[in-house]
């Protein structure tokens, strides 16, 4: 029982953790350019087919080099990759409608997710059928209450070290001052000569390249990846986004851990609950959207009129 329990733990923490990341990337982006980015979740999945090609190419370069070492490179590269794909989709499609009514970007976005998915079943050598991603770690940790797998303790290490380095680096540094004057006022932060145009750029590198971690430890936690995952986890991190609160950094990392528990307990002690473990998913954001429609963390806005 005891046993069961820790895994159950386990298994939320680690869910908790990807889904920060890419809960954090709607939060940031509609925190700084008040946008709905749809299309996050299929920019951040892009990163694992990118790092499968990396690892090809990168052991074809190296030789016999170390495996760990030859897919962390990967990684890396696929990260630094999606960072710029963010940016790039950014200045070909998303600032056209930086001015434009709420509705346009939203649809432009989904539209988007919709392209990218569309390229990788294409493009991507067998780009419909599930490709098995490879473990960033394996093997497990005895403990007292049950082997701890070495994945989910890489998985929480890494998005506690990312948020922290991320929320240090919104309070204690130029970049992250400029960014935090650019989301609280854009006109005013014009009027202290801070550009919004790299503000923009680094907001949605920092957002995509994180959501790029996410993607790859949820493929790697999961064993495979699919050209049409970035759907369901771009729905997930943008729910816990919005449960926390949009915008709100902190509620999104609350949201993640609570949409995390619910689809842990569902799965666990729930009839059949692997097939039905998003009815409770989703149904919790309904409930909060009915009861606190700005979020756990968020703030009504007043409008006049």
């Amino acid at each position: 029982m005891h046993d069961a329990l820790f895994q159950q733990l386990i298994n939320w923490l680690t869910l908790g953790c990807i889904y920060s990341l890419l809960a954090l990337g709607f939060s940031l982006l509609f925190g700084v350019l008040q946008v709905i980015h749809f299309s996050h979740g299929d920019v951040a999945m892009v990163a694992p087919f990118i790092a499968l090609a990396a690892v090809q190419a990168l052991a074809a370069a190296l030789g016999g080099a170390a495996p760990w070492l030859v897919l962390g490179l990967a990684c890396l590269v696929a990260i630094a990759a999606v960072g710029g794909l963010g940016v790039a989709l950014d200045r070909l499609v998303i600032s056209r409608f930086r001015n434009a009514p709420a509705m346009m970007p939203l649809v432009a976005t989904v539209a988007l997710g919709i392209v990218i998915r569309e390229l990788i079943r294409h493009l991507y050598p067998q780009g419909s059928n599930p490709h098995a991603f490879p473990a960033i770690a394996q093997g497990a940790v005895p403990t007292p209450f049950g082997p701890l797998p070495l994945i989910s303790v890489v998985s929480v290490l890494v998005a506690v070290a990312l948020v922290g380095v991320l929320l240090y680096a919104l309070h204690h540094t130029p970049m992250g001052m400029r960014i935090r004057a650019v989301s609280q006022d854009r006109e005013t932060a014009r009027l202290f000569s801070i550009a919004p145009g790299p503000v923009f750029r680094n907001t949605f590198f920092i957002a995509s390249a994180t959501g790029a971690v996410g993607g790859i430890f949820l493929a790697s936690y999961a064993g495979v990846v699919r050209f049409d995952f970035g759907v369901q986890a771009g729905l997930i991190g943008f729910s816990a986004a919005v449960v926390g609160g949009l915008g709100r950094l902190g509620g999104a990392i609350v949201g993640s851990l609570l949409i995390a528990a619910i689809e842990t307990i569902v799965q666990g002690y729930v009839p059949n609950g692997t097939s039905y473990r998003l009815v409770f998913v989703f149904a919790l954001v309904i409930l909060v959207l009915i009861f606190r429609p700005a979020g756990l963390f968020g703030v009504q806005k007043m409008e006049k009129v």
